[in-house]
Parts: structure tokens; C-alpha cells; sequence
């Protein structure tokens, strides 16, 4: 009986040890939004990698080869501008656009709805955002990772790639940490206008699909 009351203590003190330790690992907790400033925002950001169900992302994840962010302010309160540059197979391409922020989430109204709200990383200089877009009945939603370094810790992708799982996403997609930055010199294009007919183009999206799944067969 001695022996019985001992296994099950154990047993016990188990459970309550995993019990203890749960929340630091459990998605709730990686999945809750951190507060985060305009001032935290603003400069330059190199794209690290991430996930999305957009069609068409996972195609120009393995083909992107570069990226960053680049967030200035503007005389309107609450509205930031955002100059987008990537280079896909080595091309580097620039867009840019203007964006609202306040209470930690950035958003973006017209032509579509975009919805962003930042997820914690375990890294000082990083800003891991967590995308939703609503375009007419369809909603799309990524999880992108961005540093002012162009390379982070294996424990920061590790993190990444937990979160994707909690958000029942596909396996982040990551970039080479040696690669060569885009120059600021690229003319920029507006770049809502475009990616609104991308998202309209639902026989786009077929193929697009397609593409995604073709690379995902070769490429893993």
C-alpha cells in the first residue's frame, strides 16, 4: 500500500510539474499580442521568414532571395509609410504605401482589409507580425519575421516555427542569412492597387495554388 501511495504521488507531482510549465510553451501564450509603439516600428527591417495561405506565397517564398521594410512617419497622426523592397531570383523590386497604426495593430481599410498585430520572439531587435487579410469573402493570414539583423538566434526560429503550428499554418519558409540586400535606390511603385487584383483574381488563385503546391513537392 506504502509502494501505491508513493507511485501515485509521483504521478501527482508529474502532472502538476507539466501543468506549471504548460503556459510558457502553450499557444495562448505565444499567440497573445504584445504592445507595440510607433516609435518601436519606425527604421529599417530585414525579412528573416515566415508563412502565409496567401496564393502565390509559398511560390515566391522559395523564389524571394531577399527583403526589408523600411517605416518613416508622416505629418498625419497614426498614418506611417511603408517602402517595401524584395528581390525574387535575385530582381529587386520596390513598393510603397501608407498605413494606420494605433493600439499596437496596423491596419490598412481600402481596397482591402488588413489587419496586423505583433506576436512575441524571444528577440530583442525583432518584430514578428501576424497578418490577416480580408478581401470580399476570402481571408488570408500570415506570420512574418522581421530583424534589424539580417540573421536571428536558431532558438527565435525555432519560436517561429512553434507558432505556425499553434496557427495550424504551413512550415515557415526562411531566408539565406547570407544573402545580399536590395539597394535603396529602387523606383518604387504603389503597390495596394496591385496586390488588390491579385487577391480579386480568383482563377488567379487556382494557379497560383498550383504553383505553391508544385514547389512544395520539389522543393522539401
Amino acid at each position: 500500500m506504502a509502494r501505491m501511495k508513493e507511485c501515485v504521488a509521483a504521478v501527482v507531482l508529474s502532472l502538476l510539474s507539466v501543468g506549471l510549465s504548460a503556459p510558457l510553451s502553450s499557444c495562448d501564450s505565444l499567440l497573445k499580442p504584445i504592445s507595440v509603439s510607433n516609435e518601436d516600428i519606425l527604421g529599417r527591417w530585414l525579412y528573416i521568414g515566415g508563412s502565409s495561405d496567401l496564393p502565390g506565397s509559398r511560390s515566391v517564398g522559395r523564389l524571394m532571395t531577399s527583403g526589408w521594410l523600411d517605416v518613416t512617419a508622416t505629418t498625419q497622426d497614426n498614418v506611417l509609410h511603408v517602402l517595401h523592397t524584395e528581390a525574387i531570383v535575385g530582381k529587386c523590386f520596390s513598393i510603397h504605401y501608407n498605413v494606420t497604426f494605433q493600439n499596437s495593430t496596423l491596419l490598412i481599410e481600402e481596397p482591402f482589409q488588413l489587419k496586423v498585430v505583433y506576436l512575441q520572439t524571444g528577440c530583442s531587435d525583432c518584430l514578428l507580425a501576424y497578418e490577416q487579410v480580408v478581401s470580399g469573402n476570402d481571408t488570408f493570414t500570415s506570420l512574418l519575421l522581421f530583424s534589424r539583423r539580417q540573421s536571428v538566434s536558431p532558438a527565435v526560429l525555432e519560436m517561429l516555427k512553434r507558432q505556425a503550428e499553434c496557427l495550424q499554418m504551413p512550415s515557415p519558409i526562411m531566408m539565406d542569412p547570407d544573402y545580399e540586400i536590395c539597394p535603396d535606390n529602387i523606383p518604387p511603385s504603389e503597390g495596394i492597387a496591385a496586390l488588390n487584383t491579385l487577391l480579386e483574381a480568383k482563377m488567379g488563385h487556382k494557379v497560383l495554388k498550383f504553383l505553391d503546391s508544385f514547389f512544395e513537392m520539389f522543393m522539401n
